[in-house]
């Protein structure tokens, strides 16, 4: 079983009630608690060594990436984040230095974005170090950005580029926060998430949720330079274009909105953030699946982003 097929089951039943606008199955649960013009925006995720980092990664690193993934779902809604918990699961004979560094890292991240960190939990986890962080924030009433709304005709577009995280940017992203609300309050987004399990995994989740199927251009793709680079030396068994679709954490933003708005979408977007390529890489069709069209035609895309195993 999956980690996909682990949370639809454990989600068929959860206990509700009215404030839950949205639920388990987005990038956060949308909640109506009474504030004017607001919704609260709920998030948890968790880093875990030896799957998200190494011994060996430098502790301002693993807090900046525990967080940061975190705020990366934020943004994918259109929101500001407000205020985060952090727990701790501590492996024996663990270093209080190495600790203190990684909320180092966490706090500088942190403090550039306007989050308060108001406390949390240490407990004992045998064997290697798990970092927790459930995050608040807040969203323009009725403008959080779902996974349930792409229709027939949308754009597809990505930010930045994508493949080649494990080289570094797993570690060192910065969540697209800035952008995730400006196209909210610019735009109609009919759907939003961010990239965390690669490009071909994660829109699917788009695709399921809103019904409708998609066609991507390979030409269109923005393949990372750290991809291209770890095919040709060998250091990827991947091609640098099945990098880009399935790689994972890019920690960019993938949305789609009406075609009419495509052209003054990509003039906005190249005045407002010069330096953070924008692409068009589909559209939204009719059809179910995912589909890919490049120099040998038009083929239906199996690859899928990187998954968990639950053990059994």
């Amino acid at each position: 079983m999956n980690e996909f097929e682990l949370i639809a089951k454990l989600t068929q039943r959860l206990p509700t009630n009215d404030s839950v606008k949205v639920g388990a199955g987005d990038d956060c649960a949308v909640l109506d608690l009474g504030l004017k013009d607001q919704s609260v925006l709920f998030k948890t995720d968790a880093v875990v060594e030896g799957i998200h980092f190494t011994a060996e990664t430098e502790p301002e690193r693993i807090g900046h990436k525990a967080l940061g993934r975190c705020l990366s779902d934020i943004a994918a809604m259109g929101g500001t984040p407000t205020h985060a918990l952090v727990t701790l699961g501590l492996p024996s004979g663990y270093d209080p230095e190495r600790i203190s560094q990684i909320y180092r890292g966490m706090s500088a991240l942190a403090l550039r974005h306007h989050v308060a960190i108001v406390g949390g939990e240490t407990t004992t986890n045998p064997g290697q170090l798990l970092i927790s962080v459930a995050l608040l924030g807040t969203v323009k009433q009725d403008k959080a950005g779902l996974r349930s709304g792409a229709k027939v005709g949308d754009g597809i577009f990505v930010s930045g580029q994508l493949g080649g995280s494990f080289t570094g940017k797993h570690l060192d992203f910065e969540p697209r926060l800035a952008e995730g609300r400006w196209l909210v309050e610019n735009f109609t987004i009919h759907s939003m998430m961010d990239i965390s399990d690669g490009l071909a995994g994660d829109l699917r989740h788009i695709l399921k949720q809103s019904g409708v199927g998609a066609l991507l251009h390979a030409e269109m793709v923005p393949v990372s330079r750290e991809a291209i680079m770890a095919s040709r030396e060998k250091t990827s068994s991947k091609p640098a274009m099945l990098a880009a679709l399935t790689d994972g954490e890019d920690f960019e933003l993938l949305f789609t909105v009406p075609a009419k708005q495509a052209v003054a979408l990509k003039d906005s977007w190249k005045a407002q953030f010069p330096n953070l390529p924008l692409s068009c890489i589909g559209k939204i069709i009719k059809e179910p699946g995912l589909h890919l069209r490049d120099l040998r035609g038009v083929r239906e895309l199996h690859d899928h982003g990187y998954v968990h195993h639950a053990q059994s």
